[in-house]
């Protein structure tokens, strides 16, 4: 599991009016998303700003490649923890909706628990830096992206600076967080050639690794096996207690 990924609106206040429209989402006011991925510390070690309020589907179909097990069942690509208005791919899990047997309800009681990682992480930035708190006043959208940028960054450095790396800490191996010791800035565009056209063999490769990402029987084995581990976690936790 790479972390909590969720994003938040910012209110753009003096949106150009012709694009009112497309930056209009189900809040009735012009936003702009910022898209951040955070571990248990609030390190924000992935962050994009500068969609469009209306989009609710911000994922490239990019993941890194891994291996691991759940269940005795192997799966090549890690995951993000979301909300349900992501859709169904093998990258994300969500919670259960209605969920209903102690496997399914003790599943979704610990996503949702990882899950206010990213939700406290934003409160934490708007408490810190008023000027994304409020509805911003700005007109270009390079300028509101430096904004939100560089309090990110400050954020990263607050944070890094209060953990006491020589601080002793219980070893738990079912929790071990993975916290970069460096936050990047990627252009928007990038600058090289990202074409796949011309090359069979790459083309190939791009085209089964993107149905393998929006592949939603992944995403329901994965969920499914998440659940059974948990559960037997679970099991085996309370008879050790006994």
């Amino acid at each position: 599991m790479i972390g909590s990924l969720d994003w938040m609106h910012w209110q753009w206040k003096n949106c150009p009016t012709r694009w009112g429209g497309q930056y209009t989402g189900y809040k009735g006011k012009p936003t702009i998303i910022f898209e951040a991925v955070t571990s248990y510390d609030t390190w924000i070690w992935h962050a994009f700003f500068g969609l469009p309020g209306s989009l609710n589907d911000m994922s490239r179909g990019e993941t890194p490649q891994v291996s691991y097990e759940v269940q005795n069942r192997h799966y090549g690509q890690c995951y993000y923890l979301v909300e349900g208005i992501y859709p169904k791919w093998a990258i994300f899990v969500q919670a259960i909706k209605n969920s209903r047997t102690s496997q399914t309800k003790h599943f979704t009681r610990m996503q949702e628990a990882y899950r206010k990682d990213v939700e406290r992480a934003f409160g934490i930035l708007q408490a810190r830096w008023a000027i994304i708190r409020g509805p911003v006043r700005g007109w270009s959208k390079e300028n509101l992206q430096f904004i939100m940028m560089t309090c990110v960054i400050l954020h990263n450095m607050i944070v890094e600076d209060e953990h006491d790396e020589d601080a002793a800490e219980p070893f738990d191996p079912n929790d071990i967080p993975t916290i970069p010791k460096k936050a990047h800035i990627y252009d928007r565009i990038p600058d090289q050639d990202t074409s796949v056209h011309r090359n069979p063999n790459r083309l190939n490769q791009f085209m089964h690794r993107y149905r393998e990402v929006r592949c939603p029987l992944m995403n329901k084995n994965l969920q499914d096996d998440l659940v059974d581990h948990l559960w037997s976690m679970k099991l085996q936790a309370d008879e050790n207690d006994q």
